[in-house]
């Protein structure tokens, strides 16, 4: 990676240390863990609902959300290539307050996130095999995907990711066609309009704004450099992979919209709140289409929502590993800072364990306030940091953003504070 003198000079003359290989684009790179992070169940119940609600009037705002993530993830793994530093290292140049933001953020979300994750993995694997208690389902997927991401590097997290992605891809894909889809209809919801209802509006921002991850679209950044992508001729190369996550996680929200418009919608039910409301679906499907296909979405769920404990796991872990590098002075590259290192298996110890006492008590509601707080905080800053940071003097100037990619930068990240604010509001009411 360059001298720390070299770093300071702003990168403009950084060395390729890869031995010369040439920079290829392969089909499984980091975006893939990024497509199968970035859809959890959450996200799956959200467009559901949106479906069935709506049919496909706001078909138009999942494929604008999918172009604000790319436009997202595209910034922070722009900015980590061309410079050599971290997403973390990067923030903190913006000033103090980022550690001040940043430091409850994860500490707080990794101790909810961990709970909720298990939770969502359990809920399809009990309904399959409901003679074993869902408790412990959900303490068995988070000790799995402790000791996957423990003991393995990052290339195993890829791989698994890489079937769990292929895996929910295929089963969603294919409900979405058996449903047959009103094809006109779905043609016109590619014109931008507003459901007829009061929250119209911002039910087509947290829409748009909350499928395809959050935490995670910084830790892209991390996965270049433990794919051993850390130098500018790997831009190209990362750009490709990152667009092709997200074309995958697009045609997955499509065609989650699509079951939740053609079979929610026409069985004329209400999809119960979280991620329960995809054991609901799983009963209409078997009413509709039989025993298998209701089977085959549970395997889909399970998939969707493991690889994003896996992602996570991985991840977060990367990133809090940093965060406590930088903040003991630790050089670049240190081994406590990266996969396998004490701080990364702090967080991992973090995000398994002690959420296991959520599973058994109900969620303080203090912990929750602040956890829906920081979340939705979460997006306009990386959206406003990637602002900065990509105008700024310490990104070589042929890397940093033109007037068209500001605009577009400014346009998510005025629309991420909006949605921030009003999900502020909401968690505090």
């Amino acid at each position: 990676m360059g001298t720390d003198d070299g770093r300071k000079a702003g990168h403009h003359e950084r060395v390729d240390d890869d031995g010369g290989r040439v920079a290829k684009w392969k089909i499984i790179g980091p975006g893939i863990v990024v497509a199968g992070t970035g859809v959890g169940a959450a996200d799956m119940v959200a467009t559901l609902v949106a479906g069935s609600r709506y049919g496909y009037t706001l078909l138009w705002a999942v494929i604008f959300g999918i172009i604000m993530k790319i436009i997202l993830v595209e910034g922070a793994g722009r900015y980590s290539l061309a410079t050599g530093y971290t997403m973390f290292e990067g923030w903190r140049r913006l000033g103090r307050w980022t550690t001040f933001y940043f430091a409850p953020y994860i500490v707080i979300w990794g101790f909810v996130y961990g709970a909720s994750a298990m939770s969502s993995t359990a809920l399809p694997l009990a309904a399959l095999f409901p003679q074993v208690p869902l408790i412990v389902f959900a303490v068995a997927t988070g000790l799995i995907g402790f000791l996957l991401v423990w003991f393995n590097h990052y290339a195993i997290v890829e791989k698994v990711s890489a079937v769990l992605v292929g895996l929910m891809f295929l089963t969603i894909v294919t409900l979405a066609i058996i449903a047959l889809p009103n094809v006109p209809e779905m043609l016109g919801g590619l014109v931008p309009r507003l459901p007829d209802d009061p929250n119209g509006v911002m039910y087509t921002l947290a829409l748009a704004g909350g499928v395809g991850g959050t935490i995670t679209l910084a830790a892209y950044g991390y996965w270049l450099r433990e794919k051993g992508w850390y130098t500018p001729k790997w831009m190209q190369v990362m750009r490709i992979d990152n667009t092709m996550a997200y074309v995958i996680t697009g045609i997955f929200v499509v065609a989650m919209l699509i079951v939740g418009a053609e079979v929610v919608r026409a069985a004329g039910v209400t999809l119960s709140a979280g991620d329960k409301g995809l054991l609901d679906l799983e009963r209409v499907l078997e009413e509709r289409y039989g025993l298998f296909v209701g089977k085959a979405f549970l395997v889909g769920f399970f998939a969707a929502a493991f690889s994003s404990v896996i992602g996570v796991w991985n991840g977060v872990s990367l990133m809090f590993a940093d965060f406590m590098g930088r903040m003991r002075g630790l050089p670049d590259g240190h081994p406590d800072t990266r996969t396998g290192g004490k701080y990364f298996k702090w967080y991992l110890i973090w995000l398994t364990f002690p959420p296991m006492i959520l599973l058994f008590l109900d969620q303080p509601f203090g912990l929750i306030i602040a956890y829906g707080v920081l979340g939705a905080l979460f997006m306009p800053f990386m959206a406003l940091a990637n602002l900065g940071l990509l105008n700024g003097k310490h990104i070589p100037a042929q890397w940093r953003n033109s007037w068209w990619q500001n605009l577009a930068l400014g346009i998510t990240a005025v629309l991420f504070v909006i949605l921030g604010v009003y999900q502020v509001w909401n968690a505090i009411t």
